[in-house]
């Protein structure tokens, strides 16, 4: 028996966003992965390093997955209810969880790690992850891209001027990067097709990832919910496209 709109709603309203698992979503939406595959990426890297850092870790998922850590092995995470998760899930892996609210400085000395991580942060301070690094050291990043599911973002908010669309270009990347003092030996860019296949996947995408739609509530869209809901089962599915790019770079050897 197919569902409702107010079920699918309600389920998707009670269950909880901590962490960055999206396993909930399996089966009612899809998103295309990058061809470079940056968790196989992280993994080689951990594994030849002696200390190394992730910043903003989320729910430690993707840090815990990567393989075997080096010997001196932090991540750090600013959302409470996240800090918590990935304390219970890489304290067991030798990793240590620093709570840090995201703002420099970073709490970790001069040259303190020989690689430093990080899967879609939501600010990169490129001062500080250079200060932290070795001489050598590198860093290694898969961020969202300019325009990332504007799709669905548009849909809620209606067009987005030019310099909203821009942001988070990899270009500005490399420019920011450059100017930290970091060489960036990869820069990757790529856009995916990202499907949702019910409205209650819509409503836990945007419960979860705040920034899409900030202060996003169902009560205050229930009525775009609820046209969308009718185009999703006329069409079997609402196509939208992230956009994805991975940069490395290196602190210059002095």
């Amino acid at each position: 028996m197919e569902r409702s709109f107010e079920e699918l709603v309600a389920e998707a309203e009670a269950v909880s966003v901590a962490g960055w698992d999206f396993s909930w979503l399996d089966g009612r939406a899809t998103e295309q992965r990058p061809s470079w595959g940056y968790q196989r990426l992280m993994g080689e890297r951990l594994a030849r390093a002696s200390a190394a850092l992730d910043i903003q870790t989320g729910g430690g998922e993707v840090l815990a997955g990567a393989g075997a850590l080096p010997p001196l092995m932090v991540a750090t995470e600013s959302w409470p209810p996240n800090v918590a998760r990935a304390t219970a899930l890489l304290h067991p892996l030798g990793a240590v969880v620093v709570a840090d609210e995201d703002e420099p400085p970073l709490p970790f000395g001069d040259a303190a790690f020989d690689l430093v991580t990080s899967r879609h942060p939501v600010t990169v301070w490129w001062a500080e992850i250079a200060r932290v690094l070795r001489p050598g050291g590198v860093y290694l990043s898969q961020q969202v891209g300019p325009s990332s599911v504007f799709e669905l973002v548009e849909y809620f908010l209606g067009s987005q001027p030019e310099e909203v669309r821009r942001a988070r270009h990899p270009e500005d990347a490399r420019r920011d990067a450059e100017a930290a003092g970091l060489e960036v030996v990869a820069l990757r860019h790529e856009t995916l097709r990202t499907e949702f296949f019910d409205i209650g996947a819509v409503v836990y995408f945007l419960r979860k990832v705040v920034w899409m739609v900030p202060g996003f509530t169902v009560e205050q869209y229930r009525e775009r919910l609820r046209e969308l809901d009718r185009r999703i089962r006329r069409e079997g599915a609402f196509v939208a496209h992230t956009t994805r790019f991975l940069i490395e770079a290196r602190k210059p050897v002095v």
